[in-house]
C-alpha cells in the first residue's frame, strides 16, 4: 500500500463487482478463516494450501471491500465502491453526457449523478466519529443544488455564445458535465463530511492505539479525498465525447444511429473501470503523518513519530 501500483492492484479488487453478490455468511466464514490462517489455528482439514488456493477467489477475502474498517458493518450494497459500476451510477454518467440536453435532463441527470456520489461518500466516510442524519441531508442538499447550478450555468453560457457554431457549441457542451461534476464532488465530500472538520478524526499509533481526535488529520483526509473526486471524472467525463466524436463519423454508426447510445454506454463503462482504481489509488486509505503536524497535545500523547487515520473513500 506505500507505492501507487501496489495500491492499483488492491483497489482493483476492492471494486470487483462479484464483492457485490457476497452472502453475510459467506463473508463471515471468509473473516473468521483469514483470523484463523493469520494465527496459525486453522480448522481441522482445512491446510495452507487450500487457504492460498481460496485467495484465487479473492471477493471472499476481501472484507474491506464490503466492510468499514471503523464500524466493522457491511457497507450498503450500491454505496460500496465496487458498486460504482452499477447499473445506476454508470446510468447517470451515460445521461450526463447525452447530446442536446434540455434543462430539465440537465437537472434530473446532475441529481441522479450527485445524489449517488453523496449516498458512497458517507458510506465510505471516516466514521471514527459519528454523524447526525442532519449533516447527511446538508450535504446532500448543497452537493445536488452546486452541481445543478453549475450546470445549468455553463449551458446558459454557450447558448448564449453566438461566437460558436453549432457544431462547436454542440462539441462544447459535451465537456460541461466535467468542470460541474468535478466542482460538485468537491462540494459534496466536504459538506457530507464536515463535521470531521469540526469534531476531528482518530488517529492511531504504530499498534494500532488511538492518541487522540485530530482535526488536522481531518483536513488531510478531505483533501486527499476531493482531489481523487477531481481525478475520477477526468477519463469518465472527457475521454467518452472525444471518441464519441470520432465514433459517430463511422460508417457504422451513421448507417445506424440507433447504436450510438448503446456504443456510448459501453466507451462510459470502459472509461469509469479504468478511472475508478486510478484515482482512489493516489492516496493509500489509511494514511500516516507525523505527529508534529498535529495539534500539540496529541503529539505530546504518544512517542510514535508518525501516526495513521482513515482517509475514507
Amino acid at each position: 500500500q506505500t507505492s501507487f501500483y501496489g495500491r492499483f492492484r488492491h483497489f482493483l479488487d476492492i471494486i470487483d463487482p462479484r464483492t457485490l453478490f457476497v452472502t453475510e455468511s459467506r463473508l463471515k466464514e471468509a473473516v473468521q478463516l483469514l483470523e484463523d490462517y493469520k494465527h496459525g489455528t486453522l480448522p481441522p482439514g482445512v491446510t495452507n494450501k487450500e487457504v492460498r488456493a481460496l485467495k484465487t477467489l479473492k471477493f471472499l477475502l476481501l472484507p474491506s471491500a464490503i466492510i468499514h474498517p471503523d464500524t466493522n458493518e457491511t457497507i450498503f450494497m450500491p454505496f460500496r465502491m465496487s458498486g460504482m459500476l452499477c447499473p445506476n451510477n454508470s446510468l447517470g454518467v451515460v445521461g450526463l453526457l447525452l447530446p442536446n440536453q434540455t434543462l430539465a435532463s440537465t437537472v434530473f441527470w446532475q441529481w441522479l449523478n450527485q445524489s449517488h456520489n453523496a449516498c458512497v461518500n458517507y458510506a465510505n466516510r471516516n466514521a471514527s466519529k459519528p454523524s447526525p442524519t442532519s449533516k447527511f441531508i446538508q450535504g446532500y442538499l448543497g452537493a445536488v443544488i452546486s452541481a445543478v447550478s453549475i450546470a445549468v450555468g455553463l449551458n446558459v453560457l454557450i447558448q448564449r455564445a453566438n461566437k460558436f457554431t453549432p457544431a462547436t457549441r454542440l462539441l462544447i457542451q459535451r465537456f460541461v458535465p466535467f468542470p460541474a461534476v468535478a466542482s460538485a464532488n468537491i462540494c459534496n465530500v466536504v459538506l457530507m463530511r464536515h463535521t470531521e472538520l469540526e469534531e476531528g478524526i482518530d488517529v492511531l499509533d504504530n499498534n494500532g492505539n488511538v492518541v487522540g481526535s485530530s482535526r488536522v488529520a481531518a483536513k488531510h483526509a478531505l483533501l486527499e479525498t476531493a482531489l481523487t473526486r477531481v481525478v475520477l471524472p477526468m477519463p469518465i467525463l472527457v475521454l467518452p465525447p472525444i471518441i464519441m466524436s470520432v465514433l459517430e463519423k463511422t460508417s457504422l454508426l451513421r448507417s445506424r444511429p440507433r447504436m450510438i447510445l448503446p456504443v456510448q454506454s459501453l466507451v462510459c463503462l470502459a472509461a469509469f473501470g479504468l478511472a475508478l482504481p486510478l484515482a482512489i489509488s493516489l492516496f493509500p486509505q489509511m494514511s500516516e503523518i507525523e505527529t508534529s503536524q498535529l495539534e500539540p497535545e496529541i503529539a505530546m500523547a504518544t512517542t510514535s513519530k508518525t501516526v495513521v487515520y482513515n482517509k475514507g473513500l
